[in-house]
C-alpha cells in the first residue's frame, strides 16, 4: 500500500528564525543590488527564494538575468550569520509530529519549501530537525515558482513510491495561502496552520484549504486528521 507522503513547509510551519531570513535577504539586496530600502514592497511569505531575488531585481531595475544567481549566493552566505544571531525557535508540537510519524511505516516525511536548499538545510539542521527528511525535499530553484516546486515534490514522492503517488496520499502543511495553493496544484490534501508571522486562521481559511488550525495539532491530533490508525 501507497504510505502518505507528508511535505512539510520550513518558516511558519516547522520553526521560526526570528527574522534571520529577511535580514540576510536585507543585507543581500544591499550589498549584490546597492538597495537600502531592501524588501521593500516585495512579498516574501510563502514566496520562494527564488521569486524573491527576481522581484528585488526587478524592483532595483537590474538584469535578473544575471542578478538573480548572485543574490541567491548572497543570501546562502549570510543567513548562517544572521540565524546565529537570532532568538529562532520549533513550533508547538512540530518535533513530536515528526517523531511519531517518522516511527511509522505507513508515513513519509518530506520538504516542500521555498528556501533554497543550502538555507533550508541549515535551519533545519541548527534545530536538529534536518534528520527527519531524510526521504526527500523539494527546494526552490532559480526559476522555479511554488507550483513548480510542488511538481518536484510530486516527483519525488513517486521516484520514493516506484510509481505515481494518488493525491489523496499526497498531505501539504503550510502556513500561507501560497501554500495551499501549491498543494493543490499536485492534487494533495492541504493543511494550513495559523503560526506565521503574517496570516491569519480567516486568512487561511478563505484559501480553502482541505483542514485549517491555528496551530499544528498533536500527534494523536494530526494523525486523527489524517486519517492514520
Amino acid at each position: 500500500m501507497t504510505p502518505t507522503y507528508v511535505f512539510w513547509d520550513i518558516d511558519g510551519t516547522l520553526i521560526r528564525t526570528g527574522g534571520a531570513g529577511l535580514r540576510a535577504w536585507e543585507q543581500a539586496i544591499a550589498e549584490v543590488l546597492g538597495r537600502r530600502d531592501g524588501l521593500a514592497g516585495i512579498e516574501t511569505s510563502g514566496v520562494s527564494d527564488a521569486e524573491i531575488a527576481v522581484a528585488a531585481c526587478r524592483a532595483a531595475g537590474a538584469d535578473e538575468a544575471g542578478t538573480a544567481a548572485p543574490l541567491l549566493e548572497a543570501l546562502e552566505r549570510l543567513l548562517p550569520g544572521e540565524l546565529r544571531a537570532s532568538e529562532g525557535s520549533v513550533l508547538p508540537n512540530v518535533r513530536e509530529n515528526l517523531e511519531a510519524l517518522s516511527a511509522r511505516d505507513d508515513v513519509v516525511n518530506m520538504l516542500l519549501t521555498g528556501n533554497i536548499a543550502a538555507t533550508g538545510r541549515f535551519k533545519l539542521e541548527s534545530f536538529d530537525l534536518w534528520r527527519f527528511f531524510d526521504a526527500g525535499a523539494a527546494f526552490s530553484v532559480e526559476g522555479a515558482d511554488r507550483a513548480g516546486i510542488a511538481a518536484h515534490a510530486r516527483a519525488l514522492a513517486g521516484q520514493h513510491a516506484g510509481g505515481a503517488v494518488p493525491g489523496e496520499q499526497m498531505v501539504v502543511i503550510g502556513d500561507t495561502p501560497h501554500d495551499v495553493a501549491c498543494g493543490k496544484a499536485i492534487g494533495a490534501r492541504t493543511v494550513a496552520v495559523a503560526t506565521g508571522r503574517v496570516y491569519s486562521l480567516a486568512d487561511l481559511q478563505r484559501a480553502e484549504p482541505w483542514r485549517a488550525f491555528a496551530a499544528l495539532p498533536d500527534p494523536a491530533g494530526l494523525c486523527a486528521t489524517l486519517g492514520l490508525d
